[in-house]
């Protein structure tokens, strides 16, 4: 069992302290748990005595122990895509690459809709939905696509949202007209980049709230953001597979087309005009 999997499948015989401090490490997986032991036990608001403790019953000697296997499984995730396909073509089974890659998306996908936090979605979207907030969007190496597509389609939802180029020179211009309570969404995931990292340090400072769509592993980037979105993207490929997040991109996007319909409608209605107008799409026969 990974060390997630150990510590939800002991959650059931754990004392009311320890099972905050688990669901707070689950919640920041794995993330929360790279620190000191001070600053865990800070963060779940539990005594350094309970850290051990839960440590203890998970089978692990102390916090060393238990920290040393989260850092020896996270640095087995963070792979480069030629292990990714080492791991997965050593035990392919028998079947077509069609049932093999359909079977893993939708495991990825029933894994990602049952820990994602309603709350935590519905209050991401809320912040994406408000008119008094610009919205900044940034994507990196193989998640820029993701981004773009979300950007695409927000501009017709609402007013000022901004996709960011993937060029570190261009962000001090958008760093300067940000203001405090903008939004900056980040699509980052394994293996995570430093300079999207950079940009949310700075956005931060500029009073920025970050809303982070990552994999399960979880973005350095989350210990700065107020929304963290977590999905499954594990596939038989060299790769891992976007199915997760483009619905996680697609549900944020409806949800926030809900919450100002207003706003949304009357856009419809003059885009659509402009695309007549403009005799934009060829006309059914």
């Amino acid at each position: 069992m990974t060390v997630e999997e150990q510590m939800r499948a002991a959650m059931a015989d754990l004392t009311r302290a320890e099972r905050q401090l688990a669901t707070h490490i689950l919640k920041n997986y794995p993330v929360a748990a790279l620190g000191s032991i001070t600053a865990l036990a800070k963060a779940s608001e539990v005594s350094t005595p309970t850290v051990v403790r839960l440590c203890q019953k998970l089978g692990y000697k102390g916090y060393p122990d238990y920290q040393s296997a989260l850092r020896g499984e996270v640095e087995a995730m963070l792979v480069s895509p030629l292990a990714k396909h080492d791991r997965w073509a050593g035990g392919a089974p028998d079947t077509h690459i069609l049932n093999r890659f359909a079977d893993a998306v939708v495991g990825n996908l029933q894994a990602t809709l049952g820990q994602i936090d309603h709350a935590e979605f519905d209050a991401a979207a809320a912040l994406l939905a408000d008119p008094g907030r610009a919205v900044y969007v940034i994507g990196g190496r193989i998640t820029h696509a993701q981004a773009d597509y979300f950007v695409t389609l927000m501009k017709v939802i609402r007013r000022e949202v901004m996709l960011l180029s993937g060029l570190s020179n261009t962000w001090p211009p958008a760093l300067l007209d940000m203001k405090a309570g903008d939004v900056l969404v980040v699509f980052d995931i394994r293996r995570y980049e430093n300079s999207v990292l950079q940009l949310v340090e700075l956005a931060v400072e500029q009073g920025a709230e970050v809303v982070l769509i990552t994999d399960r592993w979880v973005s350095p980037a989350a210990q700065h953001a107020r929304h963290t979105l977590s999905a499954y993207i594990e596939a038989p490929s060299a790769w891992d597979s976007m199915v997760s997040i483009t619905v996680l991109v697609e549900t944020l996007l409806a949800a926030v087309q809900t919450l100002s319909w207003g706003e949304t409608e009357a856009r419809l209605k003059r885009l659509e005009s402009l695309y007549d107008r403009s005799r934009f799409f060829r006309r059914a026969r």
